[in-house]
């Protein structure tokens, strides 16, 4: 941490300070961006540092990027579904169930309207 720092004079500077720090194990920890997009820690090194009450998390590791999917996932039976409900063809009931967000009750809405 600090160069030349001997770390158990660290750890003696940290308790004197009120510093508590300790390591978690964890698997994984995926964190969610606003971006959409998602970062992957695969055996990360988390330590818990609670100083004067006050609690942080520190994360270690190198992260693999993954996008968010929010495609919903659309069953042949949820379009024939919308078409039995509507009239409508096949290509209009997934149209439909697309706009909708996978919401069945909307598409059907939009489609009788």
């Amino acid at each position: 941490m600090f160069p030349g720092v001997n770390p158990r004079q660290m750890q003696k500077m940290m308790k004197q300070m009120g510093v508590k720090q300790d390591q978690l194990n964890a698997v994984r920890v995926e964190v969610f961006l606003t971006d959409g997009t998602k970062l992957v820690f695969d055996d990360p090194e988390i330590s818990k540092v609670n100083m004067m009450g006050q609690e942080m998390y520190q994360l270690q590791g190198t992260p693999r990027q993954e996008s968010l999917d929010t495609t919903p996932d659309i069953s042949d039976e949820d379009v024939e579904t919308v078409m039995a409900q509507t009239g409508a063809t096949r290509e209009e009931a997934q149209r439909a169930i697309d706009d909708a967000g996978g919401d069945l009750a909307d598409a059907i809405m939009s489609l009788s309207e």
